[in-house]
């Protein structure tokens, strides 16, 4: 019978080999890229991190890793010093850059999470591209791309989702989403077992987001199985929507 320390570590690379095997399946990395870390200072992101660093005897590709947090004037909750020293034992240089995203909000206008995220993804991709980055991952997981389907098409009327790999037109940078195979409670159960949880933030303005409902009436009718999300995901996969 497996020891209870090596069934631990079993499940915390279940994770990894999610990551593995959607980087090799959808050539996430390639040799000689350049990949930035859009570190958030949460879980996800930070097991992606770890999971990246990791799994480079298995991917066999010669590839640079380096993480960019980016701090803002409305949520100083992150705490940098514990991300920073844990990225620096996987062997990722860490960066913080300030931006003022609550400040640069038009008058009359409330702070939202989609402001947030354009304002992000603006600094992230200016920042990769005056540096020479050509991949920026971002931490987004299994659970995310689903929801995000049924929000674009409940909401929208549109057949839309988060793709795993995103190619831009206008910038020499591709988007790359390594956990997209993976569900969050995997990710969850890998973050507590590396002790990821303990120095991990969690965003004010997401625990009062639709997603968050979203996420529920998903719960309700997938019954929580993770085989029934990943036949969804499969689905969202063959329209096309994962790889742009």
């Amino acid at each position: 019978m497996p020891k209870r320390g090596t069934m631990r570590a079993a499940r915390s690379n279940i994770v990894q080999k999610l990551v593995i095997k959607a980087v090799m399946e959808r050539n996430l990395i390639e040799d000689g890229d350049r990949v930035l870390i859009a570190a958030s200072g949460g879980k996800d992101s930070t097991v992606m991190a770890w999971a990246l660093s990791g799994a480079r005897p298995a991917i066999k590709r010669t590839y640079e890793l380096a993480a960019l947090h980016i701090s803002s004037d409305f949520c100083a909750c992150c705490k940098k010093s514990p991300l920073e020293r844990r990225l620096a034992e996987w062997g990722i240089p860490f960066t913080d850059v300030f931006v003022p995203i609550t400040g640069r909000l038009k008058p009359g206008r409330a702070m939202n999470c989609y402001w947030c995220s354009t304002q992000r993804r603006a600094e992230l991709l200016k920042y990769a591209v005056d540096r020479g980055f050509n991949k920026i991952a971002l931490g987004h997981h299994l659970d995310d791309i689903i929801e995000t389907f049924f929000m674009n098409m409940t909401a929208k009327g549109e057949l839309s989702a988060m793709p795993i790999r995103l190619t831009y037109r206008a910038y020499p940078v591709s988007l790359i989403r390594p956990l997209g195979l993976a569900e969050e409670r995997q990710i969850i159960a890998c973050a507590e077992e590396q002790g990821i949880l303990k120095t991990s933030c969690t965003c004010p303005f997401g625990l009062n987001s639709n997603r968050k409902a979203v996420r529920a009436r998903i719960a309700d009718f997938t019954g929580n199985s993770g085989a029934v999300k990943r036949r969804i995901l499969h689905a969202v996969d063959a329209a096309g929507l994962l790889t742009k």
